[in-house]
C-alpha cells in the first residue's frame, strides 16, 4: 500500500479526494438521519405539550368554576343564617341542602359539597355522607387559613349511600359577612375518577401517558397501575426536579429512556406530566434509516468513478509540468514557463512565474538595505569624530588638568572622551540604554560648560528599564543635541529639555521634550515629509537641516521596521516633542 500511494501523485490525490468525500458523505447520512431523529422527537415533544395545555385548560376551568362556587356558598344568605344560629333548624337544613343539590346540578365532577359549622350543629351535604379519609390541613398547621384563603387536599376516599369514591377537595373556612369572624368551613369534593378519565383519554403518541400531580409532587391522576396519592420518585427513582412553569427532560439511558414533558396549573400548583418512551422515536425512524443507507451507496459509488476520472485529467498537465521543472538548472534564475491554458494549472504557472519575478525583486531590495544600514552606520559613526588617538590624547589632557587644579578643563575634556569612547563603542550597533543615556549625560555635561545657566536637562527613565534593556546606539543623543542647538539656544532665558521613557505591550517608547522656540508650521509639514519618505543614499548632508532627524528617522526604520520611525510634535514659540518606539528584539529585550 506504501509502494502504491508514493509510487505517484495520482494514487494519493485519488485516495485523498475519495476519502475527504466519503467522510462527508458517510457524516451527511449520519447527521440527517440525527437531524430527523432529533425532529421527530421535537414534534413528539411539541404535540405532547399541546396536549397538556388543553388538558390545562379543561382543569383550569373546573378549579376556576369550583373556587367561584365556593365564594358563592360563602357569600349565601342562607348558608350565613345558619351558620350564626345557636342551634340547627330542620327548615334552614332542608332550604340549605336543596340550594346544594341546585348548585351541583348539571356539574358531574362536583361529587359532594359540605357545610361544616364550628358549632356542635350537624354537617350539611347535598349527598348523605358516611366516612371520609378526609383530614383537614389546620390539624397539621392550625393557623394555614390566616394566611391562604384556601387549600386543595391530595385524593382522599368519601363514603356516601351511593357507595365509595375518590375525590380532591377544595377546603376553605367560612367567615361571618357582617363581623368576618370564622362560623363554619365549607368543602366542595371534584370526583377523581371523572379526572382521571380525561387525563387517560389524553394519550401522548401509541404508549405515552399522562399525570397529574399536586403541589408535592403527588399523584392525583394517571393510568390505573400507577395509584394515587404516591410520590413520582417511587415510580421513577432519582428524577430531576422541575425547574420553571414548563419544559422537558430525560429520564433513563438506552432503550428504558423517556421523555418526561410538565406543565405547571398556576392557580393550584398542579403539575400535568406527560411520559414518552424514547422507543416510540426509534420506530418512527427505522423506514429512514433505510432509506438514509441507500441513498448514501450510491452517492459513494457516484463518487469514487467521478474522483478516478476527474484526477486523470487533472495529473496530465501537472505531469508536464514537473517535466519541465526538471529540466530547470537552480543556479540560474527561475525560468519562465509559457502558460497554455486558463484553468487553475494555467493560474498555478502564471503564479510560479511572478513569484520568480518577486524573488528577484525581494534580493535585490535585501541588498539594498542592507547597504543603506552600513550607510546610515558609518554616516553617524563619522560625524562623532571618533579615532583611537584622539580620545587618548584627551585623556591625557584630563589628567594634566587635574594635576593643575583645573576642574572646569578636566570635567569638560574627561566628558568629551567618554563621548567620543563611546562612539566606538568596540564596533557594536547596539548598547544598553543605561549607555546610551550615559552618552547623553556625557554631551550635556560638555554643552553646560560651553552655555552655562542656559538651559537644564532631566532624565525621566525607570532603573530598570535602563538595565534590562537594548536599544540601537546613537538615537537619543541627536535628538538632544537638535532640541539644544535648535530649540533651546535660540530662545531667551533658561530652557530646558527632558528625556521620557515607559514600556508597554508594544516595546518600550521614548519621548525627548524641550521648551525652546519650536517649529514653524511650514517647516515642520516640510519635515515631516522628509521623515515619511523611504531611506536613500545620501551623498553628502543636506544644507536644508533636518539632517539628524533623518539619519536617526532611516537608522530606526531599517534596524526596527516601518513602525518605529520618528513622530515630531511642536507649536511655535511652546516647545517641541521628538518621540519613537522600538520593540522587543533580540537587542531590546535582552
Amino acid at each position: 500500500m506504501k509502494n502504491w500511494l508514493g509510487k505517484s501523485l495520482k494514487h494519493r490525490l485519488s485516495l485523498l479526494i475519495i476519502v475527504a468525500t466519503l467522510v462527508p458523505l458517510l457524516f451527511l447520512g449520519f447527521f440527517a438521519y440525527r437531524t430527523t431523529a432529533a425532529l421527530t422527537e421535537e414534534k413528539a415533544k411539541i404535540s405532547g405539550m399541546n396536549t397538556l395545555r388543553q388538558l390545562e385548560a379543561y382543569l383550569a376551568t373546573m378549579v376556576q368554576d369550583v373556587e367561584n362556587m365556593s365564594l358563592f356558598l360563602i357569600g349565601n344568605t342562607g348558608v350565613q343564617n345558619y351558620l350564626k344560629s345557636p342551634e340547627g333548624d330542620f327548615v334552614q337544613q332542608t332550604s340549605i341542602i336543596n340550594f346544594l343539590t341546585n348548585l351541583a346540578f348539571s356539574k358531574e365532577y362536583i361529587a359532594n359539597i359540605i357545610i361544616e359549622p364550628l358549632t356542635a350543629k350537624p354537617p350539611i351535604s347535598h349527598k348523605s355522607l358516611v366516612g371520609s379519609d378526609f383530614t383537614d390541613i389546620t390539624q397539621m398547621y392550625p393557623k394555614y387559613y390566616d394566611e391562604y384563603p384556601k387549600w386543595w387536599s391530595s385524593v382522599h376516599r368519601q363514603w356516601t349511600f351511593d357507595g365509595v369514591r375518590k375525590v380532591i377537595t377544595l377546603a376553605r373556612p367560612i367567615r361571618s359577612t357582617d363581623k368576618f369572624k370564622p362560623i363554619g368551613k365549607e368543602q366542595i369534593n371534584l370526583d377523581q375518577g371523572i379526572i382521571a378519565q380525561q387525563i387517560r383519554e389524553s394519550v401522548l403518541e401509541e404508549s405515552g401517558f399522562v399525570l397529574l400531580l399536586d403541589d408535592r409532587n403527588r399523584i392525583l391522576a394517571g393510568p390505573p397501575e400507577m395509584e394515587t396519592g404516591y410520590l413520582l420518585s417511587s415510580y421513577y427513582p432519582n428524577i430531576e426536579p422541575f425547574e420553571g412553569p414548563s419544559g422537558f427532560m430525560d429520564y433513563g439511558e438506552g432503550s428504558a429512556k423517556k421523555t418526561i414533558l410538565y406543565k405547571t396549573m398556576e392557580s393550584v400548583n398542579w403539575k400535568l406530566v406527560g411520559i414518552i418512551p424514547s422507543e416510540e422515536y426509534r420506530s418512527q425512524n427505522r423506514y429512514f434509516l433505510t432509506l438514509t443507507a441507500v441513498a448514501v451507496s450510491v452517492a459513494i459509488l457516484f463518487v469514487i468513478i467521478f474522483v478516478l476520472v476527474l484526477i486523470q485529467k487533472i495529473t496530465k498537465p501537472l505531469s508536464a509540468l514537473t517535466n519541465f521543472l526538471k529540466n530547470s538548472s537552480p543556479e540560474e534564475p527561475l525560468p519562465a514557463i509559457p502558460v497554455k491554458s486558463i484553468d487553475e494549472v494555467g493560474q498555478l504557472i502564471v503564479s510560479y512565474n511572478k513569484l520568480s519575478s518577486r524573488i528577484v525583486k525581494l534580493t535585490d531590495e535585501v541588498k539594498w538595505n542592507e547597504s543603506l544600514k552600513k550607510e546610515a552606520d558609518m554616516q553617524a559613526l563619522q560625524i562623532q569624530i571618533n579615532p583611537h588617538f584622539l580620545y587618548n590624547t584627551l585623556s591625557s589632557i584630563h589628567w594634566l588638568a587635574l594635576m593643575n587644579g583645573d576642574g572646569k578643563i578636566a570635567e569638560m575634556v574627561g566628558s568629551l572622551s567618554e563621548f567620543l569612547r563611546f562612539s566606538l563603542n568596540n564596533g557594536q550597533e547596539y548598547c544598553s540604554i543605561e549607555q546610551e543615556i550615559a552618552h547623553v549625560n556625557n554631551y550635556v555635561n560638555i554643552q553646560s560648560i560651553r552655555y552655562p545657566d542656559k538651559f537644564t536637562f532631566q532624565v525621566n527613565v525607570d532603573p530598570g528599564i535602563q538595565e534590562q534593556h537594548f536599544m540601537l546606539k546613537l538615537l537619543l543623543q541627536p535628538l538632544v543635541e537638535n532640541a539644544m542647538l535648535h530649540g533651546i539656544l535660540k530662545r531667551d532665558g533658561l530652557g530646558s529639555i527632558t528625556i521620557y521613557a515607559d514600556c508597554d505591550e508594544e516595546g518600550i517608547h521614548f519621548t525627548v521634550v524641550d521648551d525652546g522656540i519650536g517649529i514653524a508650521l511650514e517647516r515642520l509639514d516640510w519635515l515631516r515629509t522628509q521623515l515619511s519618505e523611504p531611506p536613500v543614499h545620501e551623498k553628502r548632508i543636506s544644507t536644508k537641516g533636518g539632517y539628524w532627524l533623518r539619519n536617526v528617522n532611516n537608522r530606526l526604520l531599517l534596524h526596527y521596521g516601518k513602525e518605529s520611525g520618528l513622530h515630531v510634535e511642536s507649536k511655535e514659540g511652546e516647545g517641541t516633542r521628538i518621540m519613537f518606539t522600538i520593540p522587543y528584539t533580540e537587542y531590546g529585550n535582552n
